[in-house]
């Protein structure tokens, strides 16, 4: 006995199925995120974890890192981050190209951590926008790889004029991103 199993809402009919640009955009999109880790102490540890065989991050559509910021769409931060670090990651994440999304991975790199002193940044949102923060210090694998299934979701559902809205612009001027 075969199960069969209903057809996702849509236009269907014998041998075609039809959705809208947007839902087909969006599942390429949360399926093919390529990642740029900027990990800078034990956070980057856990990551390596992620990627590794037990944890296999490429199940996620992510087997390619990327190491340059003009070929990626997403921006993992993981680690404490300097505050003469912080133009460096701004100047990274300015240079990726939309749609981009941003984890910050671990208690440093979402708050600080215990690096409550005048040479750490506070959390990397001072200076470019979080999508997913990630807590933990250092954060389990599950916990990264929830994180990333959350940017899925972002990926997945967000519509297609979103970057282009007066919201959207005034959260980059607020950064001072143009």
């Amino acid at each position: 006995m075969t199960n069969i199993i209903q057809s996702p809402p849509g236009y269907e009919g014998p041998g075609f199925f039809a959705t809208s640009a947007s839902k087909v955009v969006g599942m390429a999109r949360a399926n093919s995120l390529w990642p740029l880790p900027f990990a800078t102490s034990c956070c980057g540890i856990e990551f390596m974890a992620t990627m590794a065989s037990d944890y296999d991050l490429s199940r996620f559509g992510m087997e390619r890192l990327s190491f340059s910021p003009r070929q990626a769409d997403l921006l993992m931060v993981m680690g404490t981050i300097a505050k003469k670090m912080g133009p460096v990651l701004k100047q990274v994440y300015e240079q990726m190209a939309e749609p981009r999304w941003v984890i910050a991975v671990g208690a440093c790199a979402s708050s600080g951590g215990i690096f409550d002193t005048y040479s750490v940044l506070q959390g990397i949102d001072k200076i470019i926008p979080v999508d997913v923060y990630v807590p933990g210090c250092p954060p389990r694998p599950e916990q990264i790889l929830d994180g990333i299934m959350q940017i899925q979701d972002l990926a997945r559902n967000e519509d297609l004029r979103r970057r282009n809205q007066p919201e959207y612009q005034a959260l980059m001027e607020s950064y001072d991103i143009k």
